[in-house]
Parts: C-alpha cells; sequence; structure tokens
C-alpha cells in the first residue's frame, strides 16, 4: 500500500463508515501490515477507555447529517437552496453512506403505488382497533 491510512480513516474504517472501496483497501492494507494492525487494536484500546476526539464524536453521533425529515424534504423539493444544496453536497461529494440509505429507503416509500399504501393504512388500524376509545 503507497499511503497508510489515517488514524481517522481506520477510525472510520472501525465504524465501518467508509466507501465499499476504501474499506476494502484497508481490509488489505490490514492483511499486509501487522503494525497496521497495532494501530488499529490501539485506537479500539483507546475508545475502550473512554478517550474520544471531538471528530470522533462528532462522526459517531452524525451531527452533520440531516434528519430523515430533512431528506423527505429534499426529495419533495421543499427546501431552500442552500439546505438543498448542503444535503447534495454531504450525499454526492461525502458520501455518507448512511444518509444515502435513509434517501434511498424514502425514495422507495414515496414510489409505492397507492394500493400497499392503503393496504398498511388498513393493517396499522387492525392493528390498533382495540386500543381506540369511543365517544360517551
Amino acid at each position: 500500500m503507497s499511503n497508510p491510512p489515517t488514524n481517522a480513516e481506520l477510525e472510520s474504517y472501525i465504524d465501518e463508515d467508509l466507501a465499499p472501496d476504501q474499506m476494502t483497501r484497508i481490509e488489505e492494507a490490514l492483511r499486509e501490515d501487522p503494525q497496521l494492525l497495532e494501530v488499529i487494536v490501539a485506537l479500539n484500546r483507546r475508545r475502550d477507555t473512554g478517550v474520544h476526539s471531538v471528530g470522533a464524536i462528532w462522526r459517531r453521533n452524525r451531527i452533520s447529517c440531516p434528519t430523515r425529515e430533512q431528506l423527505g424534504s429534499f426529495l419533495l423539493q421543499a427546501l431552500g437552496d442552500e439546505h438543498a444544496r448542503y444535503i447534495e453536497f454531504h450525499i454526492e461529494t461525502i458520501g455518507c453512506r448512511v444518509c444515502l440509505a435513509n434517501l434511498d429507503d424514502l425514495y422507495r416509500q414515496q414510489q409505492e403505488d397507492s394500493h400497499h399504501v392503503d393496504y398498511r393504512r388498513r393493517k396499522y388500524f387492525q392493528s390498533s382497533a382495540g386500543y381506540l376509545k369511543r365517544k360517551k
């Protein structure tokens, strides 16, 4: 491997928060370089003792990720230009896998035909009918 991964990349590798090609590259490097494996062990040990960087906390809590509601508004093109540009950057440039998965799920829900939606509504209603109270 020409350039060894940085600690930030290794932290993201541990969190499984990298693109598949980056995960593969680091996995191959770990198999070839026992010292790199020791770095991973040290990073895990540091995490286990409670030592966290601001960046690690930021990534783990996904502070820069838009909410699911914001992603839905993005799909409906109901966001302001600045906010929409940020989400495009977050998805296309950063390539956040969690947000991509959420966006894909929202898109699929949006594409469902009305039959499935009506069927699901009936099922929800039937499963909660016993919990509804009658007016007196």
